[in-house]
């Protein structure tokens, strides 16, 4: 490893390269925080709209670099542009999305059991977006995106604790409402 780039190995480096007008720094930046950001925003919005919002954040996020002062913070500042990102997207117009159905002429059965798949993925995450705001986030990252909760901290700027605390409590709700729903699926069923 040269010394240039072991001196863009931390997050505040890149910041500040990018701040200077690097691109390059910029897109390690995009590289390591996209996950965080796709996240966050899929805890809040649409699962269609959130491609296109994670790049209207980093748009954002670039034009307005050179305003962050601590550059430490730049993933505590990111999630916030990505927050209010998606209070946004609830104050516009909305404009309808005509679905079409990418299963013609795929095999029935792997189909099938791809649209099964996804219809009961969107159940569950629809079932941690109903969970208060601290939970969901924490739970996206976590489940969706995979991140550990230390790097949820780090990334997002929140405490190790209330990270721990929040993937926790969010966890005994998701559990809660899951067997509520398994237990309203297969009728008869119930729990000692």
């Amino acid at each position: 490893m040269t010394q240039a780039s072991s001196a863009l190995d931390t997050d505040a480096a890149l910041v500040r390269a990018s701040q200077q007008g690097h691109r390059e720094a910029f897109g390690l930046l995009y590289q390591r925080y996209a996950p965080m950001v796709h996240g966050i925003l899929l805890a809040r919005v649409p699962r269609v709209e959130v491609e296109d919002l994670v790049h209207e954040v980093f748009l954002r996020a670039m034009s307005r670099l050179r305003s962050l002062r601590d550059t430490s913070r730049f993933g505590a500042w990111l999630a916030a542009i990505s927050r209010n990102m998606a209070n946004d997207f609830y104050r516009r117009p909305q404009t309808q999305i005509e679905r079409t159905d990418d299963s013609v002429g795929a095999d029935s059965n792997t189909a099938l059991s791809e649209q099964a798949q996804t219809r009961e993925a969107a159940e569950i995450l629809e079932i941690i977006r109903n969970l208060p705001e601290a939970y969901r986030e924490t739970l996206v990252l976590r489940l969706v995106e995979g991140m550990t909760g230390p790097e949820i901290a780090a990334r997002t700027g929140l405490s190790h604790g209330s990270v721990r605390v929040n993937l926790h409590r969010g966890m005994q709700r998701l559990r809660e409402r899951l067997d509520r729903r398994e237990a309203s699926v297969i009728p008869g069923k119930y729990h000692a």
